[in-house]
């Protein structure tokens, strides 16, 4: 099998949850590899400040600031996305949020956040992809950042919905994958299932308890360059050849 990112350079990938961790550093390698990107955020102050220090590279990124748990914010992003840089070849869901609390006194306030941006968020952001792939007739990529959360629960302090919001990206990524197959199309879905990774969710989460630090420095950890060089895997696999999943654990 023969991989190469050829194909994919000069057209347009929309990344979500850009502005730091695993999105700044896919956003950052699909520049590198001459793509045009859009990285989406609600502090895209930090994606404009990275576009300055990638304005060498082969490729260029832009920033849109968005709040993803809007519908209409998901829809502004991706007409702002087709108007100005051209239709979307490749999105990757990855915005995703945690609430460290459980499930016998948690806020559903807190719930109601992981499940809009995790699970909705992606979907309508999946939706607007593939209207705009099916259209003008693209064999285009999409991506939905995982988590090995999504098909396993572990003990873990504070998980409380997160696991359940990851499952439903698994159950999510195979429901697409056969609907595009029912719809003769040839846009590819792939699910990206991190273990732990180094992040503001996890290590540099400063709000965390004292137990859940604890838990999470005895654990081995990956670094967000680990989920970016999978994804340039994953886009870099041939037109006929589908990843459906990829599991990334820390030795």
């Amino acid at each position: 099998m023969v991989l190469s990112m050829d194909r994919w350079v000069g057209k347009v990938a929309i990344v979500t949850g850009a502005s730091s961790g695993i999105g700044a550093a896919i956003a950052d390698a699909l520049v590198e590899k001459g793509l045009i990107v859009l990285g989406v955020a609600r502090r895209s102050e930090h994606i404009e400040e990275r576009a300055k220090q990638l304005s060498d590279k082969n490729g260029k990124l832009h920033a849109i600031k968005a709040d993803l748990t809007k519908e209409e914010d998901i829809l502004t992003v991706f007409k702002w996305a087709k108007d100005n840089l051209g239709p979307v070849h490749i999105l990757i869901n990855n915005a995703g949020t945690a609430a460290y609390t459980n499930l016998t006194d948690g806020k559903i306030e807190d719930w109601k956040t992981v499940f809009d941006l995790n699970v909705l968020a992606l979907s309508i952001a999946t939706r607007e992809a593939v209207k705009i792939m099916k259209k003008n007739k693209i064999n285009g990529q999409i991506v939905h950042v995982n988590s090995v959360l999504g098909h396993q629960v572990l003990s873990f302090p504070g998980l409380s919905v997160y696991p359940a919001s990851k499952f439903a990206v698994t159950a999510l990524t195979e429901t697409l994958r056969q609907e595009l197959n029912h719809q003769g199309l040839k846009i590819k879905i792939t699910s990206v299932s991190p273990g732990l990774v180094e992040s503001e969710l996890t290590t540099l989460n400063t709000k965390q308890s004292p137990e859940r630090k604890a838990a999470i420095e005895k654990m081995s950890i990956l670094k967000s360059e680990d989920i970016a060089n999978g994804v340039v895997y994953v886009l870099s696999t041939p037109e006929h050849v589908q990843i459906h999943e990829l599991t990334i654990r820390p030795l």
